[in-house]
């Protein structure tokens, strides 16, 4: 019986996993470090394999960015992108997110490609 509700309780954490696989749309709300706020947009395109993440992500389909280290820890997803333009120095951004097999929410920080400094929040749900 245990062995069954072990399968059983596996199988559920190996499906919920499986569902970050797709596209992802929401809001990026974004924090300058002067303390400006600005709403945005996001999407992300995501694989898992294992508990490695790889796509892209960006604040439209037209605007996208290779996702960098990206990995599924339980709920915890991180990754990196390097905008367009930028380096690891400046115009990079990183993900610190919750993903709870409906929703993905979470953090990012980060500089633009010119040296502003930014945070983010951002809340995404799966696209249609």
């Amino acid at each position: 019986m245990k062995a069954l509700i072990c399968l059983l309780l596996l199988t559920g954490l190996t499906l919920s996993a499986a569902n970050l696989t797709g596209k992802w749309s929401g809001k990026f709300d974004i924090t300058t470090s002067d303390g400006e706020q600005k709403p945005d947009s996001a999407v992300m395109n995501l694989k898992l394999d294992g508990n490695a993440v790889t796509g892209t992500a960006g604040p439209s389909d037209d605007q996208q960015w290779t996702i960098r280290n990206g990995k599924l820890d339980g709920k915890k997803l991180t990754f990196e992108v390097v905008m367009e333009g930028g380096s690891d120095d400046q115009g990079k951004i990183v993900f610190n997110l919750v993903f709870d097999g409906e929703t993905i929410t979470g953090s990012a920080a980060g500089t633009s490609p010119d040296g502003q400094k930014m945070t983010a929040k951002l809340e995404l749900k799966r696209a249609s």
